[in-house]
């Protein structure tokens, strides 16, 4: 690390170093994808090429410098004491020393300062660690990724569902809040980074709004199908290739980048399972708030994820058993989809050999149906199988089922007066 900071084609403008976030105690498949592989491992690696990683929040040396203004720039401090190049010669038990720690500790130290928006870590948003880095790579700082074979720092994660759906849900929000703000990666990055730089903040940016296509994805193919409409191409049909096409490339480059980056099949496929769950829970009820909160509907909160684990939780998690256990709204999107996509399954293969539907014009619609009922298998488990505590509460089971039917009511009748219409 050290030979970063002393290097001289490094030095003038590193602002950090960031070390890969590593975890303790994943079970053997990594069922919630708490070692987020491409945020800490395979996204950095490429970054190095650019300005460098974002700051992650942990696992970061920082030269001192940095916090002060831009590499040509510096911003001295309103009290000259917390300047970078201040040499304290007091004690510290000195009165003054006590009494000036004591200003800048009071909850009044940042008003009508630089703090907070020119100078130290950037206030603003809920990812405070995402928006810090970037707003320093906006002022011409860089930043390095070293990822030693030792990891140089272990981290807790959490084991329960719902812990990790309410942390992701905090970082939704705050990404949003610097997606749509004026400091947002598409307008003032592209203008201060350039547009390759801007473009991976903006990946992050905006992932919470793929809650939105993947909603779609997750519902209407289903419901279609189960009403005998066919919205995609025949597999004779040319077109259909293309869909095979992006499908395939899409998954199999994933695979790929996740294998080279030491990772396995199993996690491979908990990292895919877990991405939509997370979409249909996290970003979707971020995106929520994040709207709610901008009409004045909702005040913003921070919502403190718990690590702390008891011995039946950590041996189930252990197990690979995913750990609903509390009532959650969150559960409620993907534990309908996951209905609705059984549903439309058995549905659709009934009719398949029964002869009433014809694969060739159903094929895509049946193939989304089985993706998700294969990646539902925890849901279903958790609503319909499991006695222990970690399953899915049955008020949760109950409005899902409900919801469910609701669905699938509203579209028999909605697709009637089509077929009538026609």
């Amino acid at each position: 690390m050290l030979c970063y900071f002393m290097d001289n084609l490094f030095r003038p403008n590193l602002a950090y170093v960031q070390f890969p976030v590593c975890f303790n105690g994943f079970n053997k498949a990594d069922i919630y994808s708490s070692e987020f592989k491409r945020v800490y491992h395979i996204h950095p690696m490429g970054l190095n090429g650019l300005s460098g990683p974002d700051y992650f929040g942990t696992g970061t040396f920082f030269n001192r410098r940095a916090f002060h203004g831009c590499p040509s720039s510096p911003i001295v401090p309103e009290i000259p004491e917390l300047g970078t190049d201040y040499v304290v010669e007091k004690a510290v038990s000195d009165r003054a020393i006590l009494e000036l720690a004591h200003h800048v500790a009071s909850c009044e130290y940042e008003n009508q300062t630089n703090w907070g928006s020119k100078v130290g870590f950037r206030y603003g948003s809920l990812v405070e660690d995402y928006y810090t880095g970037y707003r320093l790579h906006c002022e011409g700082w860089k930043s390095v990724y070293c990822s030693p074979e030792r990891p140089a720092f272990l981290s807790e994660m959490p084991i329960a569902l719902n812990d990790v759906v309410t942390q992701t849900k905090r970082w939704s929000v705050g990404l949003l809040e610097v997606s749509l703000s004026k400091y947002s990666p598409l307008t003032f990055g592209t203008r201060f980074l350039g547009p390759l730089m801007a473009h991976c903040y903006s990946y992050y940016a905006f992932g919470p709004f793929w809650s939105f296509p993947i909603m779609v994805y997750a519902f209407l193919p289903q419901t279609t199908m189960l009403n005998n409409f066919s919205i995609f191409p025949k597999v004779s049909d040319p077109w259909f290739f293309l869909y095979v096409f992006l499908f395939l490339g899409a998954y199999g480059q994933d695979y790929v980048e996740f294998i080279l980056a030491k990772g396995t099949t199993l996690r491979w496929w908990s990292d895919q399972r877990m991405w939509l769950m997370r979409v249909l829970s996290s970003d979707l009820f971020g995106t929520l708030e994040y709207i709610s909160n901008h009409l004045g509907i909702a005040t913003r909160t921070f919502n403190v994820t718990s690590k702390v684990n008891d011995d039946e939780l950590k041996k189930r998690y252990d197990e690979g058993k995913f750990e609903f256990g509390v009532p959650s709204p969150m559960f409620v999107p993907f534990s309908t989809a996951a209905l609705i996509n059984l549903a439309a399954f058995f549905w659709g293969f009934s009719q398949v050999l029964s002869g009433s539907h014809n694969l060739d014009e159903m094929f895509i619609q049946m193939v989304l149906a089985c993706f998700g009922t294969v990646n539902s298998w925890p849901v279903y488990e958790a609503m319909f199988l499991r006695t222990d505590k970690g399953r899915m509460p049955a008020k949760i089971a109950l409005i899902s089922v409900f919801l469910a039917w609701v669905s699938l009511c509203r579209d028999f009748f909605y697709y009637k007066d089509v077929r009538v219409g026609e």
